[in-house]
Parts: structure tokens; C-alpha cells; sequence
């Protein structure tokens, strides 16, 4: 055995031989002093020998200390290598929209760039015996709606989660993503925190909450990277500036809909640039506010709309970064400068959208449903798309690449489940696969009455008249006595599901996490089973995105 402590026998007798030493050296420097050893000798050379043993003696002394220290330190350093060096820091992520993955992976990259070796894994990948020998992990955990775990996290939170565990050798920590107008706020990160220390494990600092891409929170994760990996000059995470798309043109689909309205926007991309994304990926926008509500406030604080402000060495009016910003009260910002009230500003978050087209269509495509809130007003996100932003104005927007969502194999039968404006993505993945030539395509979609809500009608039923779609399924939910709804249209067509599934086919399930999305999945796992049903999430042949 090499390293860690001396053995027993070993330490015994060293010790031994230290308490004899120091017995012989007292003694000799007493009989020195007290002249009963060499009388002989001159007094003077008594006084030399006594400064020669008390020398020895303090020597002696030093040399204990100096033993005792490196022990010490030798200890805590083999207790560090064991439980932080010894085995590399597990990083897992629990990602819906592939956003916790790339955070996931900028932990990574700053971790290794530390010197730190790292292993990522996603959490279905991830059991409590992994856990339990890691020593040290770092887990990235996004929530869907009302606090659920994303799908890829199922299988863990059925499997590990409900378990005992022994992590009592664990040191973990948990960045949780989430939006902070959902009751539920982070409920998975925090659901997987409980977790891990109801079971034993100890957190290496507590977890940090991130609203909506939140930049400050994520600072934060990285200053505690920094730490982990002793490295404190890590450069910040930038968050992908937006580029300036667009708007080329808004119509609204439902007139007169009991849904509330539903519009198509298009919008193009800056002059000379080529983007390119793909079916399920997500275009991320960057709200703002009326200018009638900005001036509003304006006139209220007594400020100029076109003042001019600094923020991050860029210039701009007052106007310009109010519209981007979260809006404060009057009370707040009474008396205020423009250039202080501009520093106290916090910047809107950014809005998701599915993209409901390819870059051959030559503009991207939203989908999206104007939201009102309890006084009749528009939301931030819905009112700037949908009544503000004039057509031929500037939209500011980015791409992100969501795998989670990306199309199956085209060799493979597809089956597409939606309802609402989760037709967005669903059409994505239909114009994916026809210009691959896959023909297996099954698509099931539900709204309200099919005279006003069977959004992009007419392009989808010529798709099925040209044999793009295999089977068509639609549930109007108002177009007859009583409710049907797309759960209702898979559950009838059960022994169909069945041999699709065996051939197969992948499920993408695309709109509402309330009623549509735990519909769908229920009459999946009662015609199927729940063992296949996990199965297809483990294996990516069950996605959804729902929302």
C-alpha cells in the first residue's frame, strides 16, 4: 500500500523511539547542569555541552511539529485527490428545450479549461450507483408547466428517485432553470435537490435559480465553477446577441374563434446573412412595449424620450431601452436622470417560439395565440408580435437549436400529435419529411370548430391528398354535441398505434401541457403500456414539446 497513513505497528514504534529520545536528551542536559555526569569537566564546557543538548532538544521539537504538520497536510491531501481529484466531476443534465444541455456543456468547458477533469452525462443515463462513486456532481435541470420533470428526466425520477439511496459520499450542486410566472418556480431543481439530501448527499453550495435565461444567476453558476475548479478570471458567458430580422408580414388565421386569435407572422432575415435551422428547433425573440406605453411613462417621470444613455458602452435613446425593458413604477423613478434610470433598468426576457417553416421557404415562420391578461391587456411577448410591432419594423430574434425535438430517422414511420398553435412545429416536421420523401406520416390534430381553426387547412389537406400524409386524424372539440379531443382519436385508433409503433414509428406530441399532452400520454401508456412507453422516451421515439 502506498500513501494514506503509516500502519499501526509502524506508528507504535516511532512514537517509541521519539519519547526514548526525548527521556535520553532531559536527562543529559539535568546531569550537565547538575554537574553529576563528566565532573571532570570545566564548568565553562558544561555550559557548552548544555547549549548543544537544549539545541539538540529544540531541534528534536521542531522535528515533531514539522511531523505533525505534514501529516496533517499530507492527510488532507489524500483526502482531497480521493474524493475531488481522484474521479472526475459528473455533470448531468436534465434538459427539455436543449437549453439545459448547453449549459450543461459550458460547465464542461470552463470546468476542463480549469484542469478539472469532468464526465457529462444526461440524466437518463444516470442511476444512484453512479452517484453514489462520484464524489462530486453538478446537475442542470430544467422544469416543464407546473414544476414537472422534462421527459428525459422520467425514467430517473421514476427509477433512482424512487428508491432509497446512499449518497452520504456525494457533494453536488444544482443550477434549476425555470420561469417565474408558473406557480411552480424551478419545481424540478428543487424536487431533485430535496432528493439528494434527504438521501445523504452534501451540497457544495446552494442551488442557484435562473428565470428565463436569467444572465445574473448564471454569473453566479459560473463564479461557483470558478471556485470549484480554482480559477476566477473564467471569461463570462455571453448570451447570443439578437439580430435584427424583419417583420414581413402578420395575419390572423381564426377570425371570430371562441380560442381567442391565432396569428402567422413571417419574418426575414438580416440583408446578406444565411441562417439556417431545422425542424423543431426554436426562435427566440426579444420583446418590447408599446411606444405608447413607454411614452406614457415618460411623460409621467417629466423625461425626454429621446435622451440619450450609455449601457455597456453602446448609446441609445431612453425611449429605445425602456421598450426593452422591464418597466418600473412611476413612484420609483420620479426625479430620476436618464442615465441613472437607464442603469436601474433590467432587460425584458426573451419570448420561444416553434418554427412552423425551413430556411427554403424563405422566411421563418411563428405561430402564435395573442395571450390577455385578467384586465383585457395583451402579454409582453403576444402584444409586441401581434399588435405592436408594425410589418416592415425590426424584430429582434435568435436561433437555438433544439435536439430534443429534432425528426426521426425519415426511413422511419412518424406519428404527429398537437392541438392549437402546437401546429407550428408539427408543420415544421410535415415540411421536413415530405422534402425527404417519407410518406409515413400520421398526423393527429385537435382545436375548437374546423371552419375557423384548422390552422393551415388547406396546405395540410393537399398534403394528404398527394399522399404526403399517410392518415389524417382531426378532433374539432366543438364541431359536434360533445367533446372530442385528440386523445379521443388515438385511443379509437389503437390497433393502429400498435403496428405503427411496431414498425417503428416515432411519436412527437407538439402544444398544451394542460389537458392535451398528459391526454395523449395516458392512452399511450394505457395501449401500449407504461414499460413501452418508457422505453420509446429512453430511446428518443417520444418527444414532445409542449408548453
Amino acid at each position: 500500500m502506498s500513501g494514506g497513513m503509516a500502519s499501526p505497528s509502524r506508528a507504535f514504534w516511532g512514537n517509541a523511539a521519539s519519547l526514548a529520545l526525548l527521556v535520553l536528551i532531559a536527562t543529559g542536559f539535568f546531569m550537565l547542569q547538575s554537574g553529576d555526569w563528566w565532573p571532570a569537566m570545566p564548568r565553562a564546557d558544561r555550559w557548552i555541552g548544555a547549549a548543544i543538548a537544549l539545541s539538540a532538544y529544540l531541534l528534536f521539537c521542531a522535528g515533531l511539529l514539522w511531523r505533525s504538520r505534514a501529516r496533517k497536510i499530507g492527510d488532507n491531501t489524500s483526502t482531497s485527490s480521493a474524493a475531488e481529484g481522484g474521479s472526475p466531476v459528473l455533470v448531468v443534465y436534465a434538459s427539455q428545450t436543449g437549453f439545459a444541455q448547453q449549459l450543461a456543456e459550458r460547465s464542461v468547458e470552463n470546468l476542463r479549461s480549469s484542469g478539472v477533469s469532468v464526465k457529462l452525462r444526461a440524466i437518463g443515463e444516470v442511476d444512484s450507483a453512479m452517484l453514489a462513486n462520484a464524489g462530486r456532481a453538478l446537475f442542470v435541470a430544467s422544469t416543464t408547466g407546473e414544476g414537472d420533470p422534462p421527459d428525459q428526466a422520467l425514467a430517473f425520477v421514476r427509477g433512482a428517485m424512487a428508491q432509497p439511496a446512499a449518497l452520504e459520499n456525494l457533494r453536488y450542486a444544482v443550477l434549476a432553470l425555470g420561469d417565474r410566472e408558473y406557480e411552480h418556480f424551478c419545481g424540478f431543481g428543487h424536487q431533485l435537490d430535496r432528493w439528494l439530501r434527504q438521501h445523504g448527499a452534501q451540497p457544495l453550495f446552494d442551488i442557484v435559480e435562473v428565470d428565463n435565461a436569467d444572465e445574473s444567476a448564471l454569473r453566479h453558476w459560473q463564479h461557483h465553477l470558478g471556485q470549484l475548479g480554482g480559477v476566477t478570471d473564467l471569461p463570462d458567458w455571453t448570451q447570443p446577441r439578437y439580430e435584427r430580422w424583419k417583420l414581413l408580414e402578420r395575419r390572423e388565421l381564426n377570425p371570430s374563434s371562441a380560442g381567442g386569435s391565432a396569428f402567422h407572422l413571417a419574418i426575414a432575415p438580416p440583408m446578406e446573412s444565411n441562417p439556417a435551422w431545422v425542424a423543431g428547433d426554436i426562435a427566440e425573440i426579444g420583446p418590447q412595449h408599446s411606444s405608447k406605453t413607454v411614452a406614457a411613462l415618460l411623460d409621467q417621470a417629466g423625461l425626454v424620450a429621446d435622451a440619450p444613455v450609455v449601457i455597456d458602452g453602446r448609446s441609445q435613446t431612453l425611449a429605445e431601452l425602456l421598450a426593452r425593458s422591464h418597466l418600473p413604477g412611476i413612484d420609483e423613478i420620479r426625479g430620476m436622470d436618464a442615465q441613472t434610470l437607464a442603469e436601474r433598468l433590467k432587460p425584458l426576457p426573451h419570448r420561444e417560439y416553434s418554427i412552423a417553416s425551413l430556411p427554403g421557404d424563405g422566411s421563418l415562420q411563428i405561430l402564435l395565440r395573442r395571450l390577455l391578461r385578467p384586465d383585457g391587456s395583451p402579454g409582453i411577448g403576444s402584444g409586441w408580435l401581434c399588435d405592436y410591432a408594425p410589418v416592415g419594423g425590426g424584430i429582434a430574434l435568435r436561433l437555438r437549436s433544439n435536439p430534443n425535438f429534432h425528426a426521426p430517422n425519415p426511413a422511419k414511420p412518424m406519428i404527429l400529435i398537437g392541438n392549437g398553435t402546437g401546429m407550428a412545429g408539427l408543420r415544421a416536421h410535415l415540411k421536413q419529411r415530405i422534402a425527404t420523401g417519407a410518406r409515413r406520416n400520421w398526423l393527429l390534430f385537435g382545436e375548437r370548430n374546423s371552419d375557423r381553426d384548422f390552422f393551415y387547412g388547406d396546405e395540410i389537406s393537399e398534403w394528404r391528398n398527394r399522399g404526403h400524409i399517410e392518415r389524417l386524424d382531426l378532433a374539432f372539440s366543438r364541431d359536434q354535441a360533445g367533446p372530442v379531443y385528440v386523445q379521443h382519436k388515438l385511443l379509437a385508433a389503437a390497433d393502429s398505434l400498435r403496428e405503427w409503433i411496431e414498425a417503428g414509428a416515432s411519436i412527437y406530441v407538439c402544444g398544451s401541457l394542460a389537458g392535451m399532452a398528459p391526454g395523449v400520454d395516458g392512452v399511450l401508456r394505457q395501449v401500449l403500456g407504461d414499460a413501452a412507453v418508457e422505453s420509446m422516451l429512453t430511446e428518443g421515439r417520444y418527444r414532445r414539446d409542449v408548453y
